[in-house]
């Protein structure tokens, strides 16, 4: 996928779509809606099965959802609620006679589940000359769509009297033109929440809790600032002055968003090996290294607050020297550009 959002000529929206049996364990410290790097491979492989008829390049992906459904149930007398999972056995399939002769159980990995709704925008590098051939290109990637998984879950096709149908939008190349474009495209997909990327906000906090502990890293600054933190607020007297009885009020945190640890791919933790050189891989054509989740911050934003195409968009990014294979977006970067441009203006004017 290419990542120029500036190229792209029209956006794919496939709106509302249903996704049954998602995987809502996407790495092993978190669980909920599934990581950017589930619907960038999506995206992915929806290109490869559709550049065979129209040779499009896609630019990433923007993600709202709409819904999201855990599938869990709460224990007799229990008041914590547990994954309703599902029982997966791990062997290959020509494997399979073996553990039947020999009466042994194969090992079982347990997954968590969940019901998703979510629309995605998905910005196309080059368009069409007819109209027909939008629409045709829309339908087909829906059909196919339809076909395929996202994170495990299987997307199923809309039930109601209302279906929302697959969109081709043309995406112009005059700046004003693309921000009424946006407004439009914004309605459509409310009511939602957009995923965006905020490690702003991670090294903020890491600032403020290096000045209380000089050896805090950023899983702690992560921890932080995901849960719900109380801190003791001594009561103001009715002089608007400090209280001095020793009474204190416990008060929650305020959080600058819908804020929440966020997967966003993987980290080498190994060279990189040759083809072939690692037993056991998934193919001897393409070079292998052992990795680990990466992990960032993420903040759920509605929709109506976004200015622009590039804050919900999603691409992938690869460094093979570094190790780096992650998903980026530029939702932080591109705000904080709009808020000094905005400033400039102010005290120009």
């Amino acid at each position: 996928m290419n990542n120029g959002v500036s190229q792209i000529e029209g956006l794919l929206i496939l709106p509302h779509l249903k996704v049954q049996g998602a995987n809502a364990i996407s790495s092993p410290l978190t669980w909920g809606f599934p990581s950017p790097t589930a619907f960038v491979g999506f995206v992915h492989a929806l290109e490869r099965r559709l550049s065979g008829c129209f040779g499009k390049s896609f630019g990433g992906v923007g993600i709202v959802c709409h819904g999201f459904d855990a599938q869990v149930s709460k224990p007799n007398r229990r008041q914590h609620f547990i994954f309703t999972q599902s029982r997966n056995p791990v062997y290959l399939q020509r494997d399979a006679p073996k553990f039947i002769s020999a009466g042994t159980p194969a090992a079982i990995v347990e997954e968590g589940r969940a019901h998703l709704e979510v629309s995605l925008v998905v910005p196309v590098l080059g368009g069409f000359d007819e109209k027909q051939e939008e629409d045709q290109f829309a339908v087909e990637a829906y059909d196919c769509a339809l076909s395929m998984r996202i994170a495990g879950g299987s997307v199923l096709p809309p039930s109601g009297l209302r279906q929302p149908k697959p969109q081709w939008v043309p995406w112009p190349a005059v700046a004003t033109e693309q921000r009424k474009a946006f407004v439009r495209l914004r309605r459509q997909l409310l009511p939602g929440f957009a995923l965006v990327h905020r490690p702003d906000l991670l090294a903020e906090r890491l600032v403020k809790l290096r000045v209380q502990d000089i050896d805090a890293n950023a899983l702690d600054a992560l921890l932080d600032i995901t849960r719900r933190n109380y801190a003791p607020v001594q009561p103001e007297a009715e002089d608007n002055s400090a209280s001095t009885s020793d009474s204190v009020e416990w008060q929650a945190e305020r959080r600058p968003g819908w804020l929440v640890p966020l997967p966003i791919g993987y980290a080498g933790i190994s060279k990189l090996y040759s083809p072939g050189e690692v037993s056991g891989a998934r193919d001897d054509a393409t070079p292998f290294r052992f990795v680990e989740s990466l992990y960032s911050l993420g903040q759920w934003v509605s929709p109506h607050r976004l200015t622009e195409l590039g804050q919900i968009i999603w691409n992938d990014s690869t460094d093979s020297d570094a190790g780096l294979y992650r998903c980026v977006n530029r939702y932080a970067e591109l705000s904080e550009f709009r808020n000094e441009t905005e400033q400039t203006r102010t005290q120009g004017a």
